[in-house]
């Protein structure tokens, strides 16, 4: 079933217990400088079967160590609760090795890039896809969360979402419409399939059989349930959409498995009320609406409060994962 425990690696030496398939082979790799971070989570390994609820977080006034998006070193770092109770920290917890490799996945002209970051201890043997906002693959924010999301033992593969033309900050606001058509959805679907296959065939080469799990931000949060409402193939166990935009009430009608919404409700772009419609076409769900809190709060903080509330929601987020995804075998 590949690995589901603790599998010793040396820093400075190849390990020999590599899978044959390519996904698993890059945890042979040397592992790069940001290994070296470290991350404090508490572990939570109840089962979550609330679906079907709405959860307001709070602002909470209690005060914390500097939170881990602001300093990843930082050995006192815990996870504050209001009214989403969170474990606090016991003794310290190291993040996991990770290795980040650049990928092209499929062949000549269907071809595309990606970034893939995989667990090298405790790795548990399950895919992550990981889909960006209008920033790219290779956006700095999508990328450390991916690294994040790695830590916790999953292999997270980020894919080129706009082959080589994601929006970028430099460019005038009033061009952005002019961008957004030219990305046609049946391509970026298409390419989001491609690359769930090449996860599933390279589990399946490694002798893996557990389902995949899709994370998106903004856009990408809206390609999430685009992508599960046609999931015929069932390669999709659990996503997750933050404040994704663009989503339709009548694709959600088509999931079959659970999703986890999390939100702002001072977000234009995700209105709550909206989030609330679309919850109601899938039968198993959970929403977490954080108050007070605009859009790209989770992986783009930009106050010490947001950092706070990126925190709480990568919590939940981790825990819906091990709940849906890690503890299945």
């Amino acid at each position: 079933m590949g690995w589901s425990g603790s599998i010793p690696l040396s820093w400075a030496l190849p390990t020999t217990l590599c899978s044959s398939s390519f996904l698993f082979k890059q945890s042979c790799l040397p592992v790069p400088a940001f290994a070296s971070h470290e991350l404090h989570f508490p572990i939570n390994e109840e089962a979550n079967s609330d679906y079907e609820v709405s959860v307001i977080v709070q602002r909470s006034s209690i005060n914390c160590s500097r939170p881990f998006w602001l300093s990843r070193t930082n050995k006192n770092s815990r996870i504050c609760s209001s009214q989403v109770k969170v474990e606090d920290i016991t003794e310290d917890e190291t993040c996991e090795l990770v290795n980040g490799v650049e990928l092209s996945i499929g062949e000549e002209d269907d071809a595309i890039n990606a970034y893939l970051c995989t667990a090298v201890k405790n790795n548990n043997g399950t895919g992550i896809l990981l889909l960006s906002d209008v920033f790219g693959f290779e956006d700095s924010a999508t990328r450390d969360f991916a690294y994040l999301v790695a830590c916790n033992g999953y292999n997270v593969l980020v894919p080129d979402l706009f082959r080589g033309d994601p929006w970028t900050k430099e460019r005038p606001k009033d061009l952005f419409e002019e961008w957004r058509a030219r990305q046609n959805p049946e391509h970026i679907a298409k390419d989001i399939f491609i690359s769930a296959d090449w996860m599933v065939n390279e589990f399946v080469a490694a002798g893996i059989t557990k389902k995949l799990g899709i994370i998106g931000f903004c856009f990408g949060g809206g390609q999430v349930i685009d992508i599960l409402a046609h999931n015929q193939g069932g390669c999709f166990g659990v996503g997750v959409s933050f404040y994704g935009t663009g989503i339709s009430a009548s694709a959600a009608a088509n999931i079959r498995v659970p999703v986890l919404f999390i939100a702002g409700d001072n977000d234009p772009l995700c209105p709550v009320n909206n989030l609330k419609d679309i919850g109601k076409e899938i039968e198993h769900q959970k929403m977490v609406v954080f108050q007070g809190r605009g859009h790209g709060f989770v992986h783009r903080p930009e106050s010490p409060e947001e950092d706070e509330d990126a925190e709480k929601a990568f919590v939940i987020m981790r825990n819906w994962l091990h709940d849906g995804l890690a503890i299945e075998t």
